[in-house]
């Protein structure tokens, strides 16, 4: 019998159990929403459901109660049974609770929805037997879910296994013959899934790995008889005792447990046992790479086996490029574990990062050339994967998340990653010249579009040598090595699908739909269009267009000649249509404007003093014509239209916020340091923007002409329902109604505007229904019709790189 060292399997917290949870909230809100909203596929779907069902009418008249009271029965008793057998007191009574738990929710739920919820949902989710009230969604699904949750999961027990068949047996029965919803049905079965998965979650599973003798049998199927097996406790975990910690005698596996083994030949092995229930954190983390990245392969080993598999591959495969890496002795499976074996005494020991030399980077960078040359890359090279061997040779471990047959992107990943990892060790200026040396000026050249933060590790970016400037400094050397203007034209490449850029034109894009659903009221618009006149709204059509000239003339004033290209500086104005939808109004075109300015060859300081500049033209020209205008029509609208002391409040507080905020000294240094030279560097080139008069004056009749135009674009509007008005008093009303409208924080000022303007010239004299028509004109046309404008504009900036 050999000797087994072990220590028995602890609890643990399943990362799988959370995302499980976070799928069945993600399966009650998809219930409850396409009841609501796509009620017409919900009701075909059951009608089809009870067309079916009816081979089953003979059924109707059996106690339905009585079955869902067996069938609960049934599952409680047979898994609570092989529970209580099986010596698994805690998850027994769990598994109860669980159970109690999800049927009180239900009612809650139910009884809120009763007196709160939407009369749609509650009729989607109500049955026959149940239309309010506490009985409203079904808690026999819930109670048998969450039971059944907690004591799985099913593949570990039978009589889970079974317990889940017969729920889904009863359910379609029930669906079929119309007792239950399929709504009602699904959001109760979510809500017992959610509960019994937080509570297996907080109180945690069983590891179902192999552990001692049952390690030793596995391990006899490859031909090794151990005499002695001992496991590593004092390195087996990280700082917080949490999870095992990566180490070198496994080549860095993660999540690991180890051990020490000897055979009955003498011989010495290092046994890395990977568990399933442990490996689902490590391919999440797979898998939220593999999403995040675009243009570069990621691996997604969904099972322990595919991992070990795949690990011992990668090190064979770098053996056979002559490198130095761990003897494989070989790998085992059984039940819930994967086990890899390494033979022999460790050839690689933990590298001390303040000691490396040019010498040391050098031969780490003919490392990675070696196994990058053979198709090789790594794809996580951080500061625990350096290594060195007996002989102090600095090596690169860790190659389990690594791959073969890699593409050029990836060889450019592992080398950005190395050199950013010796920056921040050694110094930016020492480590590009190892890569020159090694990888030559033309490589390095190439890494230049990769230079990026989401290249970087995080584990890298936490050294103590790394800030803010690494990869700028970095970026810069690279630069260095090819000509000025072939540096200027090099762009970075996409490498992360949740950049910023993507990440706010998601956003954009949701919001506008969003609105354009609930806020858009088609029938009232199409009514106002089709009764206006088609002369008078093709004008205010017409008006439309002139007003994004001048809004392109009031912005590519301030642009460059030499960076001026005056489609794009139009398109970026249509674009702001789109992005407007999605923002209060006046935050939408400056982030566009912004965005348009940088990539036409600004810098961030340059291009924001020129969208400053935009604004203060725009802001202060309306400010003034609107002033001029209200003298010259000796019109009262302005004293009573502008708010008295809430300008004032808002403007007291904020400054009241800002002297509290620099009477803290961190917050006053920080200010000193960092914000104020900024502030004073943006104002300079401001001033110097505004004070010449040959970029300022075009910019200030592009600015009259999108006021005019707007203003005139809502006289038509009336003059499209017949309402003859006074043109001057029209546009020193709809100035300051559209102002104050504008102020509502909402996407494009959707609510306020329309209020605004109606209740305005309905108290100018205009009728209340001919003021009302014309807004819903005005709406369509500057409003509505350029959302789906904006939107081709925003993708022909975006194919052209300008966006």
């Amino acid at each position: 019998m050999p000797i087994i060292d072990d220590v028995p399997p602890k609890r643990i917290h399943d990362v799988g159990d959370l995302l499980r949870a976070g799928a069945a909230v993600i399966l009650a809100a998809v219930a409850m929403l396409s009841a609501m909203y796509l009620r017409g596929i919900t009701t075909g779907v059951e009608t089809d459901a009870h067309t079916a069902g009816q081979a089953l009418n003979w059924m109707v008249d059996l106690p339905t109660t009585l079955l869902q009271q067996l069938a609960i029965v049934s599952i409680v008793v047979m898994v609570v049974a092989q529970l209580l057998l099986n010596r698994a007191w805690m998850q027994a009574a769990l598994s109860v609770l669980a159970m109690f738990g999800s049927l009180g929710a239900v009612w809650g739920i139910s009884l809120a929805m009763s007196h709160f919820g939407d009369a749609t949902l509650i009729a989607a989710l109500s049955s026959p037997n149940s239309w309010t009230g506490s009985s409203l969604l079904p808690d026999f699904y819930a109670g048998a879910a969450a039971l059944l949750t907690a004591a799985g999961p099913r593949r570990t027990r039978s009589t889970v296994k079974w317990g889940w068949n017969i729920l889904y047996t009863v359910a379609a029965l029930l669906v079929l013959l119309s007792i239950n919803s399929v709504s009602g049905v699904l959001v109760s079965f979510a809500v017992g899934r959610l509960i019994g998965m937080l509570l297996r979650f907080a109180v945690g599973t069983k590891n179902q790995g192999a552990w001692g003798t049952e390690l030793t049998q596995a391990l006899a199927g490859i031909d090794l008889h151990l005499t002695h097996l001992s496991r590593q406790i004092d390195r087996d975990a990280d700082a917080s005792g949490a999870t095992p910690r990566a180490v070198l005698d496994d080549d860095l596996v993660e999540r690991s447990r180890r051990y020490d083994a000897e055979d009955d030949r003498g011989r010495h092995f290092v046994i890395s046992v990977l568990d399933s229930q442990l490996h689902t954190a490590g391919y999440m983390r797979q898998l939220w790479q593999w999403i995040r990245f675009t243009g570069v392969s990621m691996r997604r080993d969904r099972s322990p086996r595919e991992a070990t598999q795949h690990h011992m591959a990668m090190i064979l495969g770098l053996k056979n490029c002559g490198l130095p890496t761990p003897r494989v002795y070989g790998v085992a499976d059984t039940g819930e574990s994967s086990i890899l074996v390494l033979q022999g005494s460790d050839i690689m020991h933990e590298c001390n990062l303040n000691t490396l030399t040019d010498d040391d980077a050098i031969a780490l960078m003919r490392f990675l050339s070696v196994a990058n040359r053979r198709g090789y890359t790594h794809r996580r090279i951080t500061p625990d994967a350096l290594a060195r061997l007996e002989s102090g040779t600095p090596i690169i471990a860790g190659w389990q998340n690594g791959d073969d047959a890699s593409t050029a992107a990836n060889v450019a990943l592992d080398q950005v990653q190395l050199l950013a990892l010796l920056s921040a060790l050694i110094g930016t200026e020492r480590a590009v010249a190892a890569g020159r040396l090694v990888w030559g000026a033309d490589t390095l050249a190439g890494l230049i579009p990769f230079v990026q933060k989401t290249a970087v590790p995080k584990a890298t970016r936490a050294l103590d040598g790394w800030n803010g400037h690494v990869l700028d400094d970095l970026r810069a050397r690279l630069r260095d090595l090819v000509p000025e203007d072939t540096a200027e034209t090099i762009e970075p490449v996409t490498l992360s699908r949740f950049s910023l850029r993507s990440f706010v034109g998601l956003a954009l894009l949701v919001v506008a739909v969003s609105v354009m659903f609930t806020q858009l009221k088609p029938d009232e618009a199409i009514a106002a269009v089709r009764n206006a006149n088609p002369m008078m709204a093709a004008v205010c059509l017409l008006l439309g267009l002139v007003a994004w000239l001048g809004s392109a003339l009031e912005l590519g004033a301030f642009v460059d000649r030499d960076r001026r290209d005056p489609a794009g500086v139009f398109m970026s104005q249509v674009a702001q249509s789109f992005a407007m939808v999605s923002m209060p109004a006046g935050v939408g075109p400056a982030f566009v404007n912004l965005q348009f300015l940088r990539k036409s060859g600004y810098r961030n300081t340059a291009a924001t003093a020129i969208m400053g500049a935009v604004l203060v033209v725009y802001y202060a020209g309306t400010v003034l014509l609107t002033l001029a205008v209200g003298l010259f029509t000796g019109s009262d609208a302005l004293s009573s239209m502008i708010p008295t002391n809430t300008l004032i409040v808002v403007l007291g507080v904020a400054l009241m916020l800002l002297a509290v905020a620099m009477m803290i000294p961190p917050v006053r240094h920080f200010v000193a340091r960092t914000v104020l030279p900024l502030v004073k560097t943006y104002a300079r080139q401001l001033v110097d923007i505004l004070s010449d008069p040959v970029k300022l004056l075009p910019s200030i009749a592009g600015m009259l002409v999108l006021n005019v135009a707007t203003g005139l674009g809502f006289w038509a509007a009336l003059l499209a329902f017949g309402q003859m008005t006074n043109p001057i008093e029209t546009f020193f009303i709809f100035m300051i109604a559209n102002a104050v409208g504008s102020s509502v924080p909402t996407p494009g000022g959707l609510g306020g505007v329309e209020a605004a303007l109606t209740v305005s010239f309905g108290a100018m004299g205009v009728p209340a229904g001919v003021a009302l028509s014309a807004t819903l004109l005005y709406r369509v046309v500057f409003f509505w019709i350029r959302i789906p404008l904006g939107a081709v504009a925003m993708k022909w900036l975006d194919r052209r790189g300008l966006i």
